[in-house]
This record gives C-alpha cells, sequence and structure tokens, in this order.
C-alpha cells in the first residue's frame, strides 16, 4: 500500500519502485492477501447490480425493485432449506461466503437477505414436520419471509371459536416490505383483554398481503438505511388456530434437540448461525472498505504536503486492520467447518457446542470492528468532510457489533455463567 501510485499518476510508473506488488491496485493487494472467491456463488450474477444500486438505496432507504425482484424465486433464496422441502441445502460455509459477497457490495441488502435465510431456518424448526406440505411451498416458490419479533414486540390474540384474531405490532422486522411471508408470535388473550396466565404464546406464518396488516416503513438508523427493518402492524387479523403452533422462544435450542424436525439441521440453533453469517458479513464488508481506504491513500497528502502512505502510522494501521481482518476472517471459517462437520455427522448440538459458535463470531466481529476503527482513524477529518463509500460503510458496520445475537456483552455473559455451571439466562 505505500508503493501505491499517486491518484493522479499513470500506474506504471509505479514499477520504478522496483516491486511487483507496486503495480496493483489496493483492492487487488488486499483481495490477493485476504481472497474472497466469487466463482460458484449463486448470487454472482447479481453483484455488479447489487453494487450499482447501493448508493441509492443508502440515500433513498430502500433497495432496487429489479434488484429484489431478480433475487426473488432463485435458488439463493432456497439456501437453507433442506432437499426434502424444496431447498438445496447448503453448508453453512457456502452460504455465508454467498453473503459476504453481497455485503461488501451493499450491506442493506445482506441484511435482508442474511435474516431471510436464518429466520426460514428458525420457521422450519418451529413449525415442523406437520407443516412440511406449506414449507414446501414457500421453498419452490422461491418466497421471501421476514419475523417482525423483536424487542418491544406485542402482538395479542383473541380466541374466538377456531380462530385467535391478533391486534398489536411486531417489530424489528428486517426485510418485511420485500417479503412475502412474515412470522409472527403472540399471546393468548382471556376474557379481560390481559394474557392469560400462565402465558400461552402460539406462532404462526402469514402472508403479507393479509387484510389488516400493514408494514409500517419505521426503520430510521443511521446506517443500514436500505434494510427495512420495519415495524408489522396487525389490526382484527384472523388465524385459524390449527395452523399455529406452540413458541417455545427463550428456550428454543434446548427443545430444537428433542421435538421431531423436518432435516436434522434444524435442530441446530437459529441464532448460533444467524452470527455465522453476520461474522461473514462484517468479514466482507471490512475487506472492501480496507481496500478503497488504500486505493485512496495513495493519492493523499497530509497538512505540510508528504504523502499520507509515508506516515508510519499509517502504515502501522493499515497492517493491523489487514492483521484482524484475516484473523477474523479465518476464525469465521473455522467455526461455521465446525457446524457444517456437525450437521453431516448427524450430532446433536449442546450447549457448549452453541455457545462455542457464538463467542468465536462474536469476537470476530470484536476484531473486525477494531478493524473499522482503525481505518477511520487514518481517514481522518477528510473523509468527515468528504463522505462517499468509506463513510457509508462505516455507518452500515455500526449495526454489526451491537446486533443482540452477536452482542458481546451477552454472549460472554451467558457464556461465563455456562463455565461457572450457573443458570442460563432465558436470551
Amino acid at each position: 500500500m505505500a508503493g501505491a501510485p499517486e491518484a493522479d499518476e499513470p500506474s506504471l510508473t509505479a514499477a520504478s519502485a522496483g516491486s511487483a506488488d507496486a503495480l496493483l491496485s489496493g483492492l487487488e493487494l488486499v483481495e490477493h492477501f485476504a481472497p474472497a472467491p466469487t466463482e460458484g456463488l449463486r448470487i454472482a450474477p447479481f453483484l455488479d447490480a447489487i453494487e450499482a444500486q447501493a448508493e441509492t438505496a443508502d440515500r433513498t432507504r430502500s433497495v432496487s425493485s429489479e434488484v429484489i425482484e431478480a433475487i426473488r424465486g432463485t435458488d439463493f433464496m432456497r439456501m437453507s432449506a433442506t432437499r426434502n422441502i424444496g431447498g438445496v441445502e447448503e453448508t453453512m460455509l457456502h452460504m455465508g461466503r454467498e453473503l459476504e459477497a453481497v455485503a461488501a457490495r451493499c450491506p442493506s441488502l445482506a441484511w435482508c437477505l442474511w435474516n431471510h435465510l436464518c429466520v426460514f431456518h428458525l420457521f422450519v424448526g418451529s413449525v415442523g414436520p406437520e407443516q412440511q406440505d406449506f414449507l414446501t411451498h414457500v421453498v419452490t416458490n422461491g418466497q421471501w419471509v421476514s419475523f417482525p419479533g423483536g424487542a418491544r414486540s406485542s402482538v395479542y390474540g383473541r380466541v374466538e371459536g377456531d380462530q385467535a384474531i391478533l391486534n398489536g405490532t411486531g417489530r424489528w422486522g428486517t426485510g418485511a416490505r420485500y417479503a412475502d411471508y412474515c412470522g409472527v408470535a403472540f399471546a393468548i388473550t382471556g376474557d379481560d383483554g390481559k394474557p392469560v396466565r400462565p402465558m400461552d404464546i402460539r406462532f404462526t406464518i402469514l402472508p403479507t398481503t393479509t387484510e389488516g396488516m400493514k408494514i409500517d416503513p419505521s426503520w430510521d438508523g443511521a446506517g443500514l438505511r436500505a434494510s427495512a427493518t420495519d415495524d408489522v402492524h396487525y389490526t382484527d387479523v384472523p388465524v385459524n388456530l390449527r395452523d399455529c403452533v406452540a413458541w417455545f422462544g427463550a428456550n428454543r435450542a434446548e427443545s430444537l434437540r428433542t421435538v421431531p424436525v423436518v432435516h436434522h439441521r434444524y435442530r441446530e440453533d437459529w441464532v448460533g448461525i444467524s452470527d455465522l453469517w453476520l461474522s461473514f458479513m462484517a468479514v466482507g464488508l471490512v475487506r472492501r472498505a480496507l481496500a478503497e481506504a488504500a486505493d485512496a491513500a495513495g493519492g493523499r497528502r497530509v497538512i505540510i504536503g508528504g504523502k499520507m502512505v509515508d506516515r508510519p502510522t499509517v502504515q502501522v494501521n493499515f497492517g493491523r486492520a489487514a492483521s484482524l481482518l484475516a484473523a477474523a476472517a479465518a476464525a469465521t471459517e473455522a467455526a461455521c467447518n465446525d457446524v457444517d462437520r456437525r450437521i453431516a455427522a448427524g450430532v446433536v448440538p449442546d450447549e457448549a457446542d452453541y455457545l462455542r459458535q457464538m463467542a468465536v463470531t462474536t469476537m470476530a466481529v470484536e476484531q473486525l470492528d477494531e478493524a473499522m476503527s482503525l481505518l477511520h482513524r487514518t481517514q481522518g477529518g477528510t473523509a468527515l468532510r468528504e463522505g462517499g463509500a468509506f463513510d457509508r460503510r462505516y455507518r452500515d458496520f455500526r449495526a454489526m457489533p451491537v446486533h443482540i445475537n452477536v452482542h458481546q456483552d451477552r454472549v460472554t455473559h451467558q457464556l461465563g455463567r455456562h463455565l461457572l455451571g450457573l443458570e442460563l439466562n432465558p436470551f
């Protein structure tokens, strides 16, 4: 990177430095050091279009409808589904690589696709073999799913005969406006309108076109502006109780080890899987940010006119950021391979397995967080003044280490309690 040419100089003049690396761009140098192969990826035909619309998506807070419709119905959408329900049954590692490639180009879209693959895995484990025909219908049609059931969600069901009438709001519905179906967890209420005790929580999956459902574009985050992490409102929405299942929510990982499942892989908890893929998305984003920052550094000058790349601290920060990226990528790949081996061997995961995959990927994301901070430091005030791609990538990355599934405070607290022989918290 120190040998990169000035932005306004022909690249061949750098050959005088006597290094073959001097002929390479920052992007080429970074990808040679930390490769990100796209060969064999299902998303590969769409990557150029995904990148072309990323800046507009960030500005308008909506992913290009042409890109959304091009991906809908493809085998990409079927990757987390097993073959016995019409899926392609991809490995955890391969799916991580796919999301990594998308996140390097448009993190908002990657966030939506990640959510679909994760929550579909959750849905299959939740509804079980009795809903296999419905699951097969969703998969074979390549349809999109979302689950607005995050913090502050409150949906209630009033029982009338063989139906429950839903009212309330589901929150944090990533990709809901792009989805064909939304999952909903709701509490059964008594005659007084209050939840019965002990709590009776059910779960079902509804088409987003259902009368009485309204998707509210409420996401106003600093980053991931086109992720459509919106609220879904339910107003007198009837659901058949026969299409609902008991919602095991907080103890889902334990329950999945014993309940009937469509396929063995659905005994893996979706939160742990989501962490694997979130870490891969972070790797893709940081790799691209590092490459772009390296390219930009070659043409920048410090206040007294010297070259930015000649500053030792800039060199150290780039070197450390690249090292952290390589370590995080290796850890994430190893964690995916661990889960893939377990699935292939038909091993039911235990608590230690579940906590280990979360802990490894949480620490990987923390390493990437440090790498982004180092890159931010090297950009200095110029990046704040100019905005541009790094500004957008930095904002998007901020959502990753604070996502509840991979949040360091939650994961390390749970692991610490486990190692001390204490009962784990519900989530």
